[in-house]
């Protein structure tokens, strides 16, 4: 995302969007979640009718659910890549290639569908044994190990940037901006702050219901999202000297990790043993995020239709996996095939072959992280802060200091719900 829409305007935007939108979002979604234990949509009705207001509060909630399965769907194709990339890293196909050969192997990875089908398939089998059998058997305590690790073999991709001799061009890349590309990537910014908190789905919710009474909601959720978002600046200053010391361009898109690092791996010492390390911890943590968007629709399944956990799980992953099918076909077999074309000026809903346009898996992205994920945290934020009301969001954060407390519920009742009209308004403006 910052490779493509402009690098330090980006990422200007992002942290602004992260700490006005997407931080005051979250606080709404864990605190409705704890109060009322339930999954997202039952936990609307629930303390809308508590709240005298109307149970359809709880549509919202349905729609950010199928938001979720919708990112799903692309989102397990993509963490098929890293279980790939652990096998050839393993087999020691990246030892002293080149960027262009990295570069061709990757398309050749996306190229074949059966492979990609194969992956997809795995990953998304893994993530529903886990569902299936419940959350928090088994993964907490393996995340409590792995995701450290992940943190400090980031810190050792950092370290091998800085010799890359182009560490300082990243950093600038990263952090230097044109004040005239940040409105380009306003909508993207905004979108992916949400998408990088997990927030306007309702998995956040989940996590709330889970949370204890007396566990600091405010602190827990202000750690998460400042450690987070300095995580993804770190991968980024990480990332961009190893893209810029390849001669790769940073605006490849989804596949730069999957260039830009195994050319690290393959041409430094241990590098073989190194990229397994971090593609098995790069999967693992694509599995907890993939658990977190299933969760929520299968919680709320099971509460309403008393259906085995087991059965809830099996269908909801495979209509998953069926619609990512659209997701692995758009990077071969339907390459061609373009949405939403604008041609002189005559649209053209779809079109095989057209320059422009979107493919499967660029409508399910945009339909979800730039109009849905915004849309339902707008709506969380609302409830939390119009709905609710003023004294169940005081007893549920537990901020003592009275300052503190105003200034977290302004932003969840004006600043957040502003900001995000703001962004569609300017997106729709531009």
């Amino acid at each position: 995302m910052v490779g493509m829409y402009g690098g330090g305007a980006f990422v200007l935007v992002f942290l602004a969007c992260i700490a006005l939108i997407g931080l005051p979002v979250m606080l709404a979604e864990t605190l409705i979640g704890r109060r009322a234990r339930q999954s997202p949509a039952n936990a609307l009705k629930v303390l809308a009718l508590e709240a005298g207001h109307s149970a359809r509060w709880s549509w919202w909630a349905f729609a950010g659910m199928i938001t979720a399965l919708l990112i799903l769907s692309f989102y397990s194709v993509v963490g098929g890549w890293s279980l790939d990339y652990i096998i050839d890293m393993g087999r020691g196909d990246f030892q002293g290639v080149t960027s262009d050969q990295v570069g061709a192997y990757f398309g050749k990875v996306v190229a074949d569908p059966w492979r990609l089908t194969f992956w997809h398939t795995l990953f998304m089998v893994l993530s529903a044994v886990v569902i299936a059998r419940g959350v928090v058997a088994g993964l907490e305590r393996s995340l409590r190990i792995m995701m450290p690790l992940l943190f400090v073999m980031l810190l050792l991709l950092l370290g091998y940037s800085m010799t890359t001799g182009h560490f300082m061009q990243g950093v600038h890349f990263m952090f230097d901006f044109n004040s005239e590309r940040l409105l380009e990537g306003l909508l993207p910014a905004m979108g992916h702050a949400f998408f990088s908190l997990s927030v306007g789905v309702g998995s956040i919710m989940i996590y709330g219901a889970y949370m204890p009474k007396g566990a600091s909601l405010s602190g827990t959720v202000v750690g998460v999202a400042l450690l987070d978002t300095f995580v993804s600046l770190l991968a980024g200053m990480a990332l961009f000297p190893i893209v810029f010391a390849a001669g790769l361009s940073p605006s490849e898109g989804p596949g730069l990790m999957f260039v830009s690092l195994p050319f690290a791996f393959g041409n430094v010492a241990f590098g073989q043993l190194m990229g397994v390390v971090f593609f098995v911890l790069v999967a693992i943590a694509a599995w907890s995020s993939a658990i977190s968007l299933l969760e929520p629709m299968v919680a709320y399944l099971v509460e309403r239709t008393q259906v085995r956990r087991a059965w809830v799980t099996f269908w909801l992953a495979f209509s998953c996996w069926f619609v990512g099918l659209g997701t692995v076909f758009s990077f071969n077999i339907w390459q061609q095939a373009k949405f939403f074309v604008n041609e002189g000026g005559v649209f053209h809903l779809y079109q095989w072959g057209a320059i422009n346009g979107l493919d499967f898996f660029g409508v399910i992205d945009f339909f979800t992280s730039r109009i849905m994920l915004p849309l339902g945290g707008l709506c969380f934020v609302v409830f939390a802060g119009w709905v609710m009301g003023r004294e169940a969001v005081r007893d549920e954060l537990s901020i003592r200091s009275p300052v503190m407390f105003a200034l977290a519920f302004f932003l969840m009742r004006y600043i957040a719900p502003i900001g995000i009209l703001v962004v569609f308004a300017a997106q729709l403006w531009k």
